[in-house]
């Protein structure tokens, strides 16, 4: 129905443009030309440098016929070429950037450079070995382009691999214009991204996200992560693990720097926070361990707070205590590659400040609440579509509704729709609502235990092991039983320099958990992980079958 607020008020291009997070790069460049931008060992690239790179990048493309719908890959780490390809690939031609995990196998390599039908590859030579076997096992040929590192350490753990590639990075820049106009979606519903989920069984699926949900995302990190005007963000998260979590296009909001890392080192870490100023920065709980547990050589003193983000599981409370006490501000996010990276935060509440200490503990166990650019954030029954009871004690799936989910999987209209049935995504993971609308994660749907008809959650006997002060990290899961059917078993690394035997963890979980609910079984040793530091439980699963099935 037409009303005067219709007529004669047409969508202009005067009065209505395509969300886009290439814009934040531009105005950055014309506002704070002169500021550094990425910091790169001995390199330091100003706004204007950073926007001139882009810019050659995306003429080169261009150049090379690379346009809208067109998948660039790129294997690479951390490095100033990654930063390039996270607006440069969009802006020729509305191109879509596929980042690859650089841990992956060559067969995963190939699967993905496949199914996304990669017109171009990017390789920094520490990956070319890997790269080399995936494409002898591809059916594509896209151009391979080779990154050489001229900030690649002389000590690093092993040398850099031979070229590959059909030419140089910086050769392919040169063929390109620093004064290319480039290009801005036309759609703001047009594809910027592809990231292929882990795919724990069978092939990973390819998550497909927009330019409005990119733009948004960044919007949000500078407000939920507190990024302040030129703020100075360390890149200890991967880049290509849900594109940086969309750090790469939310610092220059704030035309913030950007220090690089190659490899995730305390004592890399430590100097850069001390030599850069670094306010800000990203990890798993992998790398907080990796702080605290650095030797004291390793350590440098710094006078600012950091900004900690941390997802995946909720840090124990002696942790964030030993992270307060070095320096760090611990914020507690939650999300999913298909929403783009961590979309909820457990944002803190001053009126908690006054509470005792395992109260406080148990609110900063809880995932939180949404992000500004989700419409919703509920826990539901996945059957009846309904919410849950907000009493903290209800289980249900999390689902999320609103501009910072994906668009869908890429050549796969089935999952996607089992994915977004009833007009939520649906993530698989089962939390309880608490009463003042923070959600908190009980388990994925895959990892409840259920032992004699009762539903046992793994990250409650998790968060009792975490009690214990001699357990450094954790991981429980279903191990195969005759009589009860699953029973939890938990495999456990302890502390440097601490002891503790199977008994003793067990009974130490029988002081804060019901007997159903502990461990028959405990495992001591190193938990194995994936490159972004998130247990791989599927592993741990197979060896408690295998626990199962030996002679007792």
């Amino acid at each position: 129905m037409m009303t005067k607020y219709d007529q004669g008020l047409d969508r202009l291009a005067a009065n209505h443009q395509p969300m886009t997070p290439i814009s934040y790069l531009q105005r950055a460049a014309r506002t704070s030309p002169d500021h550094p931008a990425v910091i790169h060992g001995r390199q330091h690239h100003s706004y204007a440098r950073l926007w001139s790179d882009c810019r050659r990048l995306a003429s080169a493309l261009a150049g090379r016929g690379i346009g809208r719908g067109d998948t660039v890959s790129v294997i690479l780490s951390n490095t100033p070429p990654m930063i390039h390809a996270h607006f440069a690939v969009p802006m020729a031609g509305g191109a879509v950037l596929h980042s690859i995990n650089t841990r992956s196998d060559a067969a995963t390599v190939a699967f993905q450079l496949d199914h996304a039908e990669s017109r171009i590859l990017i390789v920094d030579r520490e990956f070319s070995a890997m790269a080399a076997e995936a494409l002898a096992l591809a059916k594509v040929r896209p151009l391979v382009i080779d990154f050489d590192d001229a900030e690649y350490p002389d000590d690093a753990p092993h040398p850099k691999g031979e070229p590959i590639g059909d030419l140089d990075y910086e050769q392919f820049l040169a063929e390109g214009d620093a004064e290319f106009a480039g290009s801005l979606p036309g759609d703001e519903w047009d594809a910027i991204s592809l990231n292929y989920t882990s795919g724990t069984t069978g092939n990973p699926k390819g998550v497909v996200c927009h330019h409005r949900g990119a733009a948004l995302m960044a919007l949000n990190n500078v407000i939920h992560a507190g990024l302040g005007k030129h703020p100075v963000y360390l890149w200890t998260l991967p880049m290509f693990h849900c594109n940086g979590w969309c750090f790469p296009w939310a610092v220059p909001v704030q035309a913030g720097t950007q220090v690089c890392l190659r490899w995730v080192r305390a004592g890399a870490i430590y100097d850069a926070i001390a030599d850069h100023g670094i306010t800000h920065l990203c990890g798993a709980p992998i790398v907080m361990s990796t702080l605290l547990n650095a030797p004291d050589e390793q350590k440098r003193s710094f006078p600012q707070q950091v900004v900690f983000n941390t997802a995946a599981a909720p840090p124990p409370e002696t942790v964030l205590r030993a992270m307060a006490d070095a320096g760090f501000s611990v914020t507690h996010l939650y999300g999913l590659t298909e929403t783009y990276g961590p979309a909820v935060v457990n944002e803190w509440n001053p009126a908690w400040d006054v509470l005792p200490a395992p109260e406080q503990a148990a609110r900063k166990a809880r995932q939180g609440v949404r992000y500004l650019s989700l419409d919703d954030l509920a826990v539901m029954d996945p059957e009846t579509m309904q919410p849950v009871p907000a009493d903290g004690q209800t289980l249900g799936e999390v689902m999320f509704r609103g501009n910072a989910v994906m668009k869908g999987y890429l050549k796969n209209p089935e999952a996607t729709a089992a994915a977004f049935a009833g007009g939520w995504f649906h993530s698989g993971d089962l939390a309880v609502m608490h009463p003042d609308g923070y959600i908190q994660l009980k388990d994925r749907s895959k990892d409840i235990i259920i032992s004699g008809g009762e539903n046992i959650s793994s990250i409650e006997i998790e968060e009792q092991l975490y009690r214990h002060p001699a357990v450094a990290a954790c991981a429980v899961v279903a191990m195969p039983s005759e009589k009860w059917g699953e029973t939890p078993c938990a495999f456990v690394e302890l502390r440097d320099g601490c002891e503790e035997t199977e008994a003793g963890l067990i009974a130490h979980c029988r002081t804060g958990l019901a007997g159903y609910k502990c461990p028959s079984r405990v495992v001591f040793g190193p938990l194995p992980k994936t490159s972004t530091g998130k247990t791989q439980k599927f592993a741990l699963r197979t060896q408690a079958a295998e626990l199962a099935r030996a002679p007792v």
